[in-house]
């Protein structure tokens, strides 16, 4: 059993992301600029227990979705090179675990893209939104997009770390 932690105003439950209200967002750095991009079609659980230590979360995007504001550089993206869209639809994050360590809160997981998993850690920052049945929940990590086989043609001009960044919304169920 994982220790206890204290988070004001947390609930047992299971949640479901609105995605109307979420943001599932990337940061890559091309030709030495930062590109943004989003996906616009996900959707996701969290299974919050008495002891927030051991909740899961579990979400599955639709890797089609891409949305740079290039349509021509989302095109792109789609080809099997870079994210492969026909033969992976869907990339997936699993929880394996949710720790508090030094006052921060983390939740590892499972992350697959292009049917490659490894192993990620999100950074979590929880706020209440008063006096409603929802939750914010924002969450950060890094990632290579090389480990997973996100490599196309432009491998010098593409920095190899992807920032990933999660602003979810999440109402109760139930």
């Amino acid at each position: 059993m994982a220790t206890q932690v204290d988070i004001p105003g947390y609930a047992a439950g299971t949640w479901v992301i609105d995605t109307a209200r979420s943001n599932v967002s990337f940061q890559i750095r091309q030709f030495g600029v930062a590109t943004r991009g989003r996906f616009t079609d996900f959707e996701g659980t969290i299974v919050t227990a008495e002891n927030p230590l051991d909740s899961t979360v579990s979400t599955v995007i639709k890797t089609a979705s891409v949305d740079t504001r290039n349509e021509r550089r989302d095109t792109h993206l789609r080809k099997p090179e870079l994210l492969s869209v026909e033969e992976h639809p869907t990339m997936t994050f699993t929880s394996t675990g949710i720790r508090a360590d030094g006052g921060g809160l983390f939740v590892d997981g499972d992350l697959t893209v292009r049917g490659v998993t490894h192993p990620v850690t999100l950074t979590v920052d929880l706020d209440s939104v008063a006096g409603e049945p929802l939750e914010r929940v924002t969450a950060h990590t890094e990632v290579s997009r090389k480990a997973f086989g996100v490599v196309g043609p432009l491998r010098v001009v593409v920095s190899d770390k992807v920032k990933v960044t999660l602003e979810i919304v999440v109402s109760k169920q139930g």
